[in-house]
Protein backbone atom coordinates (compact mmCIF):
# COMPACT_ATOMS: atom_id res chain seq x y z
CA UNK A 1 0.00 0.00 0.00
CA UNK A 2 2.72 2.11 1.00
CA UNK A 3 4.56 1.50 -2.73
CA UNK A 4 1.58 2.40 -4.19
CA UNK A 5 1.08 6.08 -2.39
CA UNK A 6 4.94 6.33 -3.45
CA UNK A 7 4.36 5.53 -6.95
CA UNK A 8 1.45 8.42 -7.11
CA UNK A 9 3.40 10.83 -5.31
CA UNK A 10 6.14 10.21 -8.24
CA UNK A 11 4.03 10.34 -11.32
CA UNK A 12 2.21 13.72 -9.65
CA UNK A 13 5.76 15.20 -9.51
CA UNK A 14 6.93 14.26 -12.87
CA UNK A 15 3.58 15.44 -13.82
CA UNK A 16 4.32 18.99 -11.85
CA UNK A 17 7.61 19.24 -13.37
CA UNK A 18 6.52 18.60 -17.21
CA UNK A 19 4.35 21.56 -16.59
CA UNK A 20 6.51 23.73 -14.89
CA UNK A 21 9.26 22.91 -17.84
CA UNK A 22 6.66 23.44 -20.56
CA UNK A 23 5.53 27.24 -18.48
CA UNK A 24 9.14 28.13 -18.71
CA UNK A 25 9.89 27.40 -21.89
CA UNK A 26 6.74 29.42 -22.81
CA UNK A 27 7.85 32.52 -20.64
CA UNK A 28 11.00 31.94 -22.76
CA UNK A 29 9.83 32.05 -26.01
CA UNK A 30 7.62 35.28 -24.88
CA UNK A 31 11.07 36.99 -23.41
CA UNK A 32 12.77 35.92 -26.79
CA UNK A 33 10.11 37.59 -28.84
CA UNK A 34 9.78 40.76 -26.75
CA UNK A 35 14.29 41.36 -26.39
CA UNK A 36 13.32 40.85 -30.48
CA UNK A 37 10.41 43.42 -31.11
CA UNK A 38 13.05 45.65 -28.85
CA UNK A 39 15.86 45.66 -30.64
CA UNK A 40 13.91 45.90 -33.96
CA UNK A 41 12.31 49.07 -32.95
CA UNK A 42 15.52 50.79 -31.19
CA UNK A 43 17.45 49.71 -34.01
CA UNK A 44 15.07 51.56 -36.14
CA UNK A 45 15.54 54.32 -33.93
CA UNK A 46 19.18 54.37 -34.31
CA UNK A 47 19.44 53.56 -37.94
CA UNK A 48 17.40 56.87 -38.03
CA UNK A 49 19.59 59.02 -36.06
CA UNK A 50 22.53 58.19 -37.98
CA UNK A 51 21.03 59.09 -40.83
CA UNK A 52 19.38 62.60 -40.10
CA UNK A 53 23.38 62.90 -38.62
CA UNK A 54 24.99 62.23 -41.75
CA UNK A 55 22.53 64.62 -43.77
CA UNK A 56 22.88 67.49 -41.29
CA UNK A 57 26.81 66.92 -41.76
CA UNK A 58 26.26 66.81 -45.34
CA UNK A 59 23.98 69.88 -45.79
CA UNK A 60 24.62 72.14 -43.20
CA UNK A 61 26.84 74.78 -42.61
CA UNK A 62 27.09 76.55 -38.90
CA UNK A 63 29.72 78.40 -39.68
CA UNK A 64 29.00 81.64 -41.37
CA UNK A 65 29.93 85.09 -41.24
CA UNK A 66 27.90 87.69 -39.05
CA UNK A 67 24.52 86.69 -38.41
CA UNK A 68 24.16 84.16 -40.91
CA UNK A 69 25.72 81.51 -39.11
CA UNK A 70 23.10 78.54 -40.30
CA UNK A 71 22.86 77.91 -43.79
CA UNK A 72 21.43 74.45 -45.55
CA UNK A 73 23.28 73.52 -48.95
CA UNK A 74 20.09 72.36 -51.04
CA UNK A 75 21.41 70.99 -53.98
CA UNK A 76 23.19 68.45 -51.43
CA UNK A 77 19.90 67.80 -50.07
CA UNK A 78 17.66 67.64 -53.74
CA UNK A 79 20.03 65.60 -55.04
CA UNK A 80 19.14 62.78 -51.99
CA UNK A 81 15.28 63.48 -52.27
CA UNK A 82 13.77 65.68 -55.11
CA UNK A 83 10.68 66.21 -52.57
CA UNK A 84 12.93 68.75 -50.25
CA UNK A 85 11.25 72.07 -49.73
CA UNK A 86 12.32 73.66 -46.89
CA UNK A 87 14.57 72.97 -43.30
CA UNK A 88 13.07 73.34 -39.82
CA UNK A 89 15.44 74.20 -36.96
CA UNK A 90 14.23 75.45 -33.55
CA UNK A 91 17.20 77.42 -31.84
CA UNK A 92 18.54 77.33 -28.79
CA UNK A 93 15.56 74.87 -27.74
CA UNK A 94 14.80 72.25 -28.83
CA UNK A 95 18.11 72.00 -30.57
CA UNK A 96 16.88 68.47 -31.50
CA UNK A 97 14.42 69.94 -33.83
CA UNK A 98 16.74 70.49 -36.86
CA UNK A 99 15.54 68.18 -40.16
CA UNK A 100 14.94 69.02 -43.73
CA UNK A 101 10.73 69.09 -45.09
CA UNK A 102 10.07 67.00 -47.95
CA UNK A 103 6.16 67.13 -49.53
CA UNK A 104 4.87 64.76 -51.80
CA UNK A 105 0.70 64.41 -53.10
CA UNK A 106 -0.09 62.56 -49.87
CA UNK A 107 0.09 62.33 -46.22
CA UNK A 108 1.54 59.02 -45.94
CA UNK A 109 4.32 58.02 -47.68
CA UNK A 110 6.91 59.80 -45.65
CA UNK A 111 5.18 58.09 -42.47
CA UNK A 112 7.11 55.08 -42.58
CA UNK A 113 9.78 56.66 -44.70
CA UNK A 114 13.19 58.63 -44.21
CA UNK A 115 14.61 61.44 -45.58
CA UNK A 116 16.66 58.97 -48.19
CA UNK A 117 13.71 56.93 -48.85
CA UNK A 118 14.64 54.59 -46.52
CA UNK A 119 12.03 51.99 -44.65
CA UNK A 120 12.15 52.96 -41.01
CA UNK A 121 9.05 54.31 -38.53
CA UNK A 122 11.18 57.66 -37.91
CA UNK A 123 9.81 58.59 -41.34
CA UNK A 124 10.29 62.04 -42.27
CA UNK A 125 9.51 65.77 -41.17
CA UNK A 126 7.00 66.93 -44.15
CA UNK A 127 4.64 69.06 -45.14
CA UNK A 128 1.03 68.93 -45.46
CA UNK A 129 0.31 68.01 -49.15
CA UNK A 130 -2.43 70.13 -50.13
CA UNK A 131 0.38 73.35 -48.95
CA UNK A 132 2.21 75.10 -51.05
CA UNK A 133 5.43 74.53 -50.69
CA UNK A 134 6.63 78.31 -50.48
CA UNK A 135 5.16 78.32 -46.87
CA UNK A 136 2.94 81.24 -48.21
CA UNK A 137 -0.61 80.06 -47.22
CA UNK A 138 -2.50 81.05 -44.33
CA UNK A 139 -2.22 78.15 -42.53
CA UNK A 140 0.24 75.47 -43.45
CA UNK A 141 0.88 72.23 -41.53
CA UNK A 142 4.01 70.46 -40.76
CA UNK A 143 3.74 67.32 -39.65
CA UNK A 144 6.55 64.45 -37.72
CA UNK A 145 5.97 61.90 -35.28
CA UNK A 146 7.09 61.60 -31.40
CA UNK A 147 10.04 59.66 -31.00
CA UNK A 148 10.59 57.72 -28.17
CA UNK A 149 14.14 58.33 -28.63
CA UNK A 150 13.34 61.99 -28.40
CA UNK A 151 13.96 62.28 -31.82
CA UNK A 152 11.61 64.12 -34.76
CA UNK A 153 8.87 65.95 -33.10
CA UNK A 154 9.15 64.38 -29.73
CA UNK A 155 10.24 67.14 -28.25
CA UNK A 156 7.38 69.75 -29.16
CA UNK A 157 5.11 68.61 -25.99
CA UNK A 158 7.83 70.82 -23.94
CA UNK A 159 5.46 73.61 -25.11
CA UNK A 160 3.10 73.16 -22.87
CA UNK A 161 4.77 73.72 -20.23
CA UNK A 162 4.53 78.17 -20.27
CA UNK A 163 8.61 78.37 -18.79
CA UNK A 164 9.31 76.53 -21.53
CA UNK A 165 8.10 78.75 -24.12
CA UNK A 166 9.13 82.03 -22.38
CA UNK A 167 12.69 80.67 -22.85
CA UNK A 168 12.21 79.42 -26.46
CA UNK A 169 9.95 81.21 -28.28
CA UNK A 170 11.24 80.94 -31.95
CA UNK A 171 11.66 78.56 -34.69
CA UNK A 172 12.91 79.09 -38.47
CA UNK A 173 12.49 77.56 -41.80
CA UNK A 174 14.78 77.96 -44.85
CA UNK A 175 14.10 77.85 -48.25
CA UNK A 176 15.83 76.69 -51.57
CA UNK A 177 15.35 80.07 -52.77
CA UNK A 178 17.34 81.32 -50.16
CA UNK A 179 14.92 82.63 -47.44
CA UNK A 180 15.69 82.54 -43.48
CA UNK A 181 11.83 82.59 -42.10
CA UNK A 182 11.16 83.51 -38.72
CA UNK A 183 8.30 82.17 -36.58
CA UNK A 184 7.09 83.46 -33.17
CA UNK A 185 4.97 81.01 -31.20
CA UNK A 186 2.18 81.94 -30.31
CA UNK A 187 0.09 78.99 -29.00
CA UNK A 188 0.57 75.66 -27.99
CA UNK A 189 -1.59 72.63 -26.84
CA UNK A 190 -2.86 69.48 -27.10
CA UNK A 191 -5.89 69.30 -29.61
CA UNK A 192 -8.14 66.54 -31.26
CA UNK A 193 -6.95 65.62 -34.36
CA UNK A 194 -10.13 66.48 -35.90
CA UNK A 195 -10.29 70.00 -34.67
CA UNK A 196 -10.03 73.32 -36.66
CA UNK A 197 -6.44 73.14 -36.18
CA UNK A 198 -5.66 71.61 -39.26
CA UNK A 199 -7.93 73.86 -41.89
CA UNK A 200 -5.90 75.67 -44.16
CA UNK A 201 -8.12 77.04 -47.05
CA UNK A 202 -9.93 79.93 -46.00
CA UNK A 203 -13.54 81.64 -48.06
CA UNK A 204 -12.73 85.03 -46.89
CA UNK A 205 -11.58 87.05 -43.87
CA UNK A 206 -14.00 86.30 -41.63
CA UNK A 207 -13.10 82.69 -41.68
CA UNK A 208 -9.95 82.96 -41.25
CA UNK A 209 -10.56 85.83 -38.19
CA UNK A 210 -12.53 83.51 -36.83
CA UNK A 211 -10.04 80.37 -36.83
CA UNK A 212 -6.96 82.52 -35.56
CA UNK A 213 -9.35 83.00 -32.19
CA UNK A 214 -10.11 79.75 -31.89
CA UNK A 215 -6.41 78.02 -32.32
CA UNK A 216 -6.07 80.68 -29.66
CA UNK A 217 -7.96 79.30 -27.19
CA UNK A 218 -7.13 76.18 -27.85
CA UNK A 219 -3.35 77.02 -26.58
CA UNK A 220 -2.07 75.97 -23.15
CA UNK A 221 -1.73 79.37 -22.23
CA UNK A 222 -1.90 83.23 -23.54
CA UNK A 223 1.62 84.29 -24.57
CA UNK A 224 0.36 87.43 -25.47
CA UNK A 225 1.82 87.06 -29.08
CA UNK A 226 -0.45 89.04 -31.35
CA UNK A 227 -1.68 87.62 -35.03
CA UNK A 228 -3.97 89.39 -37.23
CA UNK A 229 -5.54 88.70 -40.23
CA UNK A 230 -3.30 89.27 -42.20
CA UNK A 231 -0.53 87.37 -41.07
CA UNK A 232 0.65 83.67 -42.44
CA UNK A 233 1.29 80.71 -39.88
CA UNK A 234 2.77 77.43 -39.56
CA UNK A 235 1.45 74.58 -37.62
CA UNK A 236 3.87 71.70 -36.48
CA UNK A 237 1.70 68.52 -35.31
CA UNK A 238 2.74 65.67 -33.78
CA UNK A 239 0.93 62.47 -31.60
CA UNK A 240 0.68 62.65 -28.28
CA UNK A 241 1.35 60.13 -25.59
CA UNK A 242 -2.05 60.43 -23.98
CA UNK A 243 -4.12 59.58 -27.03
CA UNK A 244 -4.18 58.03 -30.44
CA UNK A 245 -7.13 60.76 -30.79
CA UNK A 246 -5.01 63.64 -29.70
CA UNK A 247 -2.62 65.82 -30.96
CA UNK A 248 0.44 68.19 -29.80
CA UNK A 249 0.16 71.53 -31.86
CA UNK A 250 2.90 74.29 -31.88
CA UNK A 251 1.79 77.00 -34.29
CA UNK A 252 4.25 79.99 -35.23
CA UNK A 253 3.18 83.46 -36.53
CA UNK A 254 5.28 84.42 -39.67
CA UNK A 255 7.28 87.45 -37.97
CA UNK A 256 10.14 88.10 -40.43
CA UNK A 257 11.94 86.86 -43.80
CA UNK A 258 15.48 87.80 -44.82
CA UNK A 259 17.27 86.26 -47.99
CA UNK A 260 20.49 84.98 -47.15
CA UNK A 261 23.73 85.80 -49.78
Amino acid sequence: MKEEKSHKRGRKKKRGGAVSTIILVIALAVFCFSAYQLYGIFGGYFKGQKEYDKIRELAVDEEGEGENTFRVNFDELKAINPDTVGWLRFDPEPSQINYPLVQTDNNDLYLSKTFSANENTVGAIFVNYINHPDFNDKNTIIYGHRMKDNSMFHELEKYQDKSFWEENQYFYIYTPDGREITYHIFSAGIVKDVSETYVTEFNNQEEFDNFLKAIQIASAYDTGVKVYGTDVIVTLSTCTKESDDNRMVVRGVKESEKTLN
